[in-house]
């Protein structure tokens, strides 16, 4: 393995600054101690630089930060740094540049005191998170596949409780699926 440092620029909105370095410091540290890159913050610019020499902790340092920047906890952030976990990120001006139609959509996502955002996260088993014009999801990797084609389907137009059947539909195939493997 060679000495060569690698690194990362990202700009993050300043409200999210705050939360990246957490309480006197503590996630910021916690962050730079998992992983062994150094994660420099310019808060008044809103700039993060990310560097170390493993390109793989890096890269996943990458995807902690971004999801922390699009509104996520920082402790379901570091579910990233788990091997078969990911970021995905649905952009709602790929649906929408009215404002008022954009607020309308991510109301679609959360539903009536978010039931809708918590019955989609309890059926594919990922986080959801509506910040700004982005819902981004944090899952096991196939799982967030098929919470992103059911948020994609509501975002479309598609009525609720359709897309809670097929969500349900995806389940028992995938529970299917994992007792074929495990050789039932």
């Amino acid at each position: 393995m060679s000495d060569q440092e690698y690194s990362y620029e990202l700009k993050i909105t300043k409200d999210r600054i705050a939360v990246l370095i957490g309480t006197k410091g503590e996630t910021k540290k916690d962050l730079e101690s998992a992983t062994g890159c150094k994660i420099e913050i310019d808060s008044k610019e809103g700039d993060v630089v990310l560097s170390g020499k493993d390109a793989i902790n890096l890269f996943a340092l990458r995807e902690v930060v971004k999801a922390i920047a699009r509104g996520f906890n920082p402790d379901l952030a570091k579910q990233l740094l788990k091997q078969d976990y990911i970021l995905d990120v649905i952009s709602l001006n790929d649906y929408s540049r009215e404002k008022s139609h954009q607020q309308r959509l991510k109301g679609r996502v959360i539903g009536m005191d978010g039931k809708s955002r918590h019955t989609i996260e309890e059926l594919t088993e990922c986080y959801i998170s509506v910040y700004g014009k982005t819902i981004s999801v944090i899952g096991k990797i196939e799982m967030v596949g098929i919470c992103k084609r059911a948020l994609e389907t509501l975002l479309a137009g598609s009525p609720h409780a359709n897309v809670y059947k097929w969500l349900e539909r995806q389940r028992r195939l995938m529970r299917k699926k994992g007792l074929e493997e495990e050789g039932f």
